[in-house]
């Protein structure tokens, strides 16, 4: 995205949410707020028409919630943007079912301007999981529950030996470039071994497999 600015939608129904969010973004060079929706409702109509690169999802809205409204977008888009989860409680299973039906990371409201404009930076151009620990806690406590043995043989029977040791990596939130140096091969063979993984898993992006390998039992989130 060298050159172009990273395009964001925010979908809060707090005023004051969204107009601190937009002060944030708007002032961060190479960043830009191109739409704002109120509801779960209008924040789907919004990224249909606008196709931002970003969307700030709170979680909690009237009329439809975060979890609904992204579910919608990844389903009714073939190349959906990424969609940050914002909430005021960190350990949510409203959290956790967002990202299972497609966010790809969560930002808690408190967090400082700094960290937003990484997360936003994190998301639309790297390869890198947003905040893999908080992910692994959130697998922990509303995960659904203990996962049968077949079923991770199922998941690893998908997989090549290869495939299989890229994904327990990208559970321990490794990049690309991280991942090639563990496994000294290069990039492209790494990044090819990634797109196996989505593909044979059925999922769009590494916050859908890393979640995929912690309910099956693959890897534990404990």
């Amino acid at each position: 995205m060298s050159g172009t600015p990273i395009r964001v939608v925010l979908a809060d129904d707090e005023h004051l949410v969204r107009t601190a969010l937009r002060a944030i973004v708007g002032a961060e060079p190479g960043l830009e707020v191109v739409g704002e929706a109120t509801t779960g409702a209008e924040a789907v109509s919004l990224v249909r028409e606008l196709r931002p690169d970003v969307v700030l999802m709170d979680v909690r809205m009237p009329q439809v919630d975060g979890i609904r409204a992204t579910e919608r977008i990844m389903a009714g888009m073939p190349d959906p943007p990424r969609v940050i989860v914002v909430t005021t409680f960190e350990n949510d299973s409203y959290v956790y079912d967002a990202l299972r039906v497609g966010a790809c990371g969560f930002l808690l409201k408190r967090a400082g301007a700094d960290e937003l404009v990484q997360a936003i930076r994190l998301v639309a151009t790297s390869d890198s999981l947003l905040f893999p620990t908080a992910l692994r806690a959130l697998a922990a406590a509303h995960g659904r529950g203990a996962a049968r043995d077949d079923e991770a043989a199922r998941l690893r029977g998908r997989l090549s030996e290869r495939e299989a040791e890229v994904l327990r990596l990208m559970t321990a939130g490794l990049s690309n470039a991280e991942i090639a140096d563990r496994m000294t091969v290069g990039p492209a063979t790494v990044k090819t071994h990634v797109a196996g993984v989505l593909a044979k898993l059925g999922v769009r992006d590494r916050t859908q497999a890393v979640i995929a390998a912690y309910e099956s039992g693959f890897v534990s989130p404990r």
